[in-house]
């Protein structure tokens, strides 16, 4: 007289009827395991960023001069352009770069792989200005550079302002008295920065005291 349930005869029917078998962890579980992952926790995850932000060193890039070139060919005319960039670290560090290309942002983009490779190092006094008034040259151009005292800021013009403000420097006066060409003012300035000597590298050069070379400058 009960009711009778007629059972399917196709078995993967069966299977769809049965009661699916419990999971022996739970969700709680699963979320303490995710938890314990350190490579999964937001804490470490941002602890790891920072620590591959600090192991690259940020470079300041300044675009100084693009020049655009027109080619007449028999369908018209093809530009193609040249940029010339300043890549430094605002540490010492500074190098000048310069690309071709079709496009615009591809030019600048090897203009700064071009400066990132030929970077040289700095010698600053106080982290602000340069130790000794020089003069550099390259071909045509002819700069010269004064250190100055604190609170002077930047008296420089063009080019070479973009070099400083990569360099890290703060207080310096420069005059370019040669060629307006931007690829020999910035050269004339790094040639100017290779000249200049520290009071460390002069005394390790004439065996003696940084103490004798300083108070000789005073």
């Amino acid at each position: 007289g009960g009711l009778r349930m007629r059972m399917p005869k196709n078995p993967s029917a069966m299977m769809l009827l049965s009661p699916r078998p419990s999971n022996p962890r739970s969700s709680s579980q699963r979320r303490l395991t995710i938890l314990r992952n350190p490579h999964m926790s937001r804490q470490n995850r941002s602890f790891s960023q920072k620590d591959e932000l600090e192991e690259t060193p940020e470079y300041v890039e300044k675009v100084v001069h693009i020049n655009r070139c027109a080619k007449v060919v028999k369908g018209g005319r093809r530009f193609s352009f040249a940029a010339l960039v300043v890549v430094g670290n605002q540490k010492g560090e500074v190098g000048v770069g310069y690309g071709k290309a079709k496009e615009v942002p591809e030019a600048v983009r090897k203009a700064t792989e071009n400066a990132k490779s030929k970077m040289i190092r700095v010698h600053l006094k106080e982290n602000r200005t340069i130790h000794h008034d020089t003069v550099g040259r390259f071909g045509a151009g002819k700069v010269i550079l004064r250190t100055a005292s604190p609170g002077t800021g930047i008296i420089a013009g063009g080019p070479m302002r973009a070099l400083f403000e990569s360099l890290g420097i703060k207080d310096v006066v420069a005059k370019s008295t040669g060629t307006s060409n931007p690829h020999n003012m910035l050269k004339a300035t790094l040639n100017a920065f290779k000249i200049s000597e520290s009071p460390k590298s002069v005394a390790a050069k004439r065996s003696k005291k940084i103490n004798e070379i300083n108070n000789k400058q005073n």
